[in-house]
């Protein structure tokens, strides 16, 4: 006789059952290799509803461009082929019953689950106007609207994007390909209206209607004409635009069925907590369809971060999400645009400074915004060597000083040039790949690993492999490892820091030189430091020189000023320093004087010794340790602004003394 079958309690089944996860996108996918690679032996199952293997959603429109493969938009987002991971794609799951931990898919199978994990992402916004349901209007979101618009591009005349954000001006550059005319209509003021501001945003707008796309901005569609096919559409104004095809980009609202059947607690989106946890203590919510302290996020970046909390979260860590910043990187027609954190009238501002910069020439912008002393947002229109250090300092809220901002507004840098170019001497903590939030420690790691290509640090560290924007960073990385080249000019700084620094030694600690006290002398050489005329001869020459060796600065930090080689101009102030030391010698004897005239003498000597360690860096500076290299670069210029500031008070006040006695 057979034993009766065990009842298994819920316990029981909780413990036996797998962490399933509802969508397949890069979060859903972020959170599998998470939480795989934490926790090897937990059971997971993954399902996706299109019958694609996961791509990254980011590089659509450059896949609809043709500039991406499909290859490329699957790195990175590899699932585990390990016998702990199911994936059911192609699959909805219609409902949650959270009383008995199961889910019910589109297949009617009841899937059992320990935790689940909503990575539901976002649906296009369709906005309520008449005739938006005929043929040839699509929107822009996934894979399957992708595959329409390829057929479609080929035999559109003239398309009409709606929307004038992110998502609106990447269809926009992929459906131009073939000639198609493109109109942009946008019903706020400007384009891109929470990433840019009023001066950014214009030259964008300038730079995609160059290429031909026309733009409309404080437009609103009021339908779309037609009868069962697209054939315009009207504007509240009473225009009408004749078209064959229509694009509907006008943002996205959260996935919030699912959740909103199970009756979790929602708000624009699933409300989560700091663990990513939602109103049922064994159901969590990550990506965009999670709101987290009030706010959703509509780009991937953060809902990577969100993945990674979870996942840590369900294997029983204390972790806390705390908010991503938003950043926008993406090429305008090979305009590059970048924003990140706060930027526009919105995210309240109004009492931030606010710096800009503007290169007509150069196509260039740059405008940061500075809250108590402290970077909160940058945008850079155009392209900006300094960009993943401003991402950095953004993300890390870095003090700024007021030279900088000076440096900003002359230049659109935040840093001397050549300062940021290299991220080999980043500190390990410094973010390099944004959207996954991996540092020059992990690359560092990678590196000692044996990864010697970017596609080998890529897969390592999952760096580049959402936006692509830190590859050159990544090249740079593999690069720079290899022995730095000496300095141009570097013969000559050494030759005048040594000059100079044999007389600055003879000032400070030689004897005196001694006044000629003989008759018998031939030549009595004290005079040079002893009579009127000759001390006004070789003062006036200190003066003249000083004032030639400042012109380095405006070579140095006004872009406007570009005449001759930088190299020459450096080695050029190296020697004028060193000429004024000697005659600086001559005019005292080697005297080091008292009271005004030695504070006097004290400024000198220490902006010559200044000078002389910047030089000895400068020229040895593919010898010497990075860290030690970019530090004194840092420090540098605030270390010549406190030596110098008191010589020319100090001077005019030693010119008025002189001639009044």
């Amino acid at each position: 006789m057979d034993k009766p079958a065990k009842n298994i309690t819920k316990q029981e089944i909780s413990e036996q059952a797998p962490v399933v996860v509802v969508g397949a996108g890069p979060v859903g996918v972020r959170f599998v290799q998470e939480l795989h690679e934490i926790s090897p032996n937990t059971p997971i199952v993954l399902y996706g509803n299109e019958p694609w293997q996961p791509y990254n959603r980011v590089l659509l429109s450059s896949f609809l461009a043709g500039e991406s493969s499909w290859e490329q938009l699957s790195v990175g987002l590899e699932v585990p082929d390990v016998s702990q991971i199911k994936q059911v794609m192609n699959c909805n799951v219609l409902d949650i019953d959270r009383a008995n931990k199961t889910i019910i898919d589109a297949n009617q199978h009841q899937q059992p689950y320990s935790k689940l994990v909503l990575a539901t992402g976002s649906k296009p916004r369709v906005p309520n106007i008449a005739g938006v349901g005929q043929s040839n209007v699509f929107v822009f979101r996934n894979m399957s609207d992708v595959q329409q618009l390829f057929a479609r591009r080929t035999r559109s005349q003239h398309t009409v994007i709606l929307g004038g954000g992110l998502l609106g001006l990447e269809a926009a550059r992929a459906m131009q390909k073939f000639n198609t005319k493109v109109t942009v209509l946008e019903h706020n003021a400007r384009l891109m209206l929470h990433q840019l501001n009023d001066a950014a945003s214009a030259m964008v707008r300038e730079h995609i209607e160059s290429t031909g796309i026309e733009v409309l901005t404080n437009q609103r569609v009021k339908s779309l004409h037609g009868e069962g096919r697209v054939t315009g559409v009207g504007l509240f104004d009473g225009t009408r635009i004749d078209c064959d095809t229509v694009i509907i980009a006008a943002g996205v609202n959260p996935n919030t069925e699912l959740a909103l059947d199970a009756r979790l607690n929602l708000g624009r989106g699933v409300r989560v907590n700091d663990a990513m946890q939602t109103s049922d203590e064994d159901i969590y919510a990550v990506g965009e369809c999670a709101e987290h302290r009030e706010k959703t996020y509509g780009i991937v970046a953060p809902g990577l971060e969100q993945a990674a909390v979870a996942a840590h979260a369900i294997h029983g860590e204390i972790v806390n999400y705390v908010g991503s910043l938003m950043a926008t990187r993406l090429k305008v027609l090979d305009l590059a645009v970048f924003s990140m954190g706060r930027v526009t009238e919105s995210d309240g501002i109004t009492q931030a400074k606010r710096v800009s910069y503007y290169d007509a020439e150069n196509q260039s912008y740059r405008f940061a915004v500075v809250d108590r002393n402290r970077l909160i947002g940058c945008i850079a229109i155009g392209d900006c060597p300094e960009l993943p250090r401003l991402q950095e300092a953004i993300i890390t809220e870095r003090v700024i000083y007021p030279w900088q901002l000076w440096r900003f507004k002359q230049e659109g840098q935040l840093w001397p040039e050549g300062e940021t170019a290299s991220v080999v001497d980043w500190p390990e903590t410094a973010i390099v790949c944004n959207c996954n939030n991996v540092s020059r420690g992990d690359l560092g790691i990678a590196l000692t690993a044996g990864c010697d290509t970017v596609e080998c640090l890529a897969k390592e560290t999952r760096a580049s492999t959402v936006c692509g924007s830190c590859k050159p960073l990544l090249a740079d990385l593999i690069g720079q490892e290899v022995q730095l080249e000496p300095t141009g000019g570097r013969k000559g700084l050494l030759a005048g820091l040594t000059i100079a620094s044999i007389v600055l030694l003879s000032i400070l600690f030689l004897p005196n030189l001694p006044y000629a006290l003989s008759v018998q002398h031939d030549w009595h050489w004290d005079v040079l430091w002893r009579e009127t005329f000759n001390k006004q001869v070789s003062g006036f020459v200190i003066l003249a020189l000083t004032a030639l060796g400042l012109l380095i600065t405006f070579r140095k930090r006004v872009s406007k000023v570009t005449a001759g080689d930088y190299t020459i101009w450096r080695v050029a102030h190296v020697l004028l320093g060193m000429t004024a030391l000697i005659t600086l010698y001559v005019h005292t004897g080697g005297r080091l004087g008292t009271n005004l005239n030695f504070l006097l003498m004290v400024s000198f000597c220490g902006l010559a010794v200044a000078g002389a360690v910047s030089a000895y860096v400068i020229a040895q500076e593919h010898q010497l340790n990075p860290g030690f290299v970019k530090k004194w670069r840092a420090n540098s210029l605030w270390i010549h602004i406190l030596l110098f500031w008191p010589v020319p008070v100090l001077l005019t006040f030693h010119i008025l003394k002189s001639y009044y006695f």
